[in-house]
């Protein structure tokens, strides 16, 4: 499976937002960062399916690695 780019960061009102920028409109989030990555590969899972169901093209993936910004968003790419 293709690896997707996900952001991840700190929610104001608590817990963690995570969105793949990859996959237009996909942002989830979670109490915790594993429960807002698990929710993430659960939807990213989801769309690829739905998209091979269908006949029609998936993104393509990207090479893994981490990074993380001054303001404290993580970015982590991870295999979903």
């Amino acid at each position: 499976m293709a690896k997707h780019l996900v952001y991840l960061e700190q929610a104001e009102e608590g817990g963690y937002i995570v969105s793949c920028p990859t996959l237009s409109g996909y942002v989830t989030q979670g109490e915790t960062k594993e429960e807002a990555l698990a929710m993430i590969k659960d939807a990213i899972e989801g769309y690829i399916a739905s998209l091979k169901k269908h006949g029609e093209p998936v993104p393509p993936g990207i090479e893994e690695a981490v990074e993380s910004s001054s303001n404290n968003l993580a970015s982590q790419r991870k295999n979903f």
